[in-house]
């Protein structure tokens, strides 16, 4: 799920931005000022930021500086219509796009898909469920303690982490896994393998919260759908 960094001041204006990008499958983290967007990037990592160019305590450009100098992600800009001065400035300190107030949901949505794509980025951070997975490193922990997969394991959550809104069929998983690490996998064994993943970052492998059973189609995750294994 890419993340998304939302700072604007205007409460209504980032209501509606964040139902609409949750709609589209995105996570939405706001911030309504300057100060508390640079304690948020302090904090967490994001795919892409939305920055109004306005804001009550500065402006969007000394965030837009901060981001890019803290992490290589697309910048796009929410100006006022006709502020062509504002547009060109944000654009030589780095902003990758821009858009103007009031925007159509649409083109908005399809800006953001197209910054994402420019960049080639899926996010090296997952998390859900207290699950953290930094595809980066490999290192996989559960409610803040390490968990070690062996391979073919981990081969089997990160098609998940990077599947997050599909139902993925067992012959898919199996086409995923094969000799993944020198092993064969076969119907019976991708269900070893979802028993022994399920137990290692379940809290509760029985009724699993994180890889659902989507009966007779195959797999999807679960955590962010809000719902329970069947």
């Amino acid at each position: 799920m890419k993340k998304i960094f939302l700072v604007e001041d205007d409460s209504a204006i980032a209501r509606n931005l964040s139902l609409l990008l949750r709609s589209e499958g995105f996570s939405v983290t706001h911030a309504p000022t300057k100060s508390a967007a640079a304690e948020v990037l302090s904090e967490h990592r994001f795919d892409l930021a939305l920055i109004d160019i306005s804001l009550p305590d500065g402006n969007g450009f000394t965030v837009c500086t901060e981001i890019k100098a803290r992490q290589d992600i697309p910048v796009i800009f929410l100006t006022a219509s006709g502020d062509e001065s504002s547009v060109v400035t944000g654009l030589n300190m780095g902003a990758d796009d821009y858009i103007t107030k009031p925007f159509r949901p649409r083109e908005l949505v399809a800006r953001i898909k197209t910054a994402l794509r420019k960049y080639g980025r899926t996010s090296s951070d997952f998390e859900t469920g207290g699950l953290h997975v930094d595809m980066a490193s490999g290192i996989v922990k559960k409610n803040g303690r390490e968990v070690f997969l062996s391979a073919l394991e981990y081969r089997l959550l990160l098609v998940f982490v990077s599947n997050p809104k599909s139902i993925i069929t067992r012959d898919r998983l199996l086409d995923e896994l094969w000799d993944a690490a020198g092993e064969f996998v076969t119907n019976n064994t991708l269900t070893v393998y979802i028993k022994r993943l399920r137990e290692k970052i379940e809290d509760n492998p029985a009724e699993p919260k994180l890889i659902l059973t989507v009966r007779g189609m195959g797999y999807r995750l679960g955590v962010q759908y809000g719902d329970a294994s069947e």
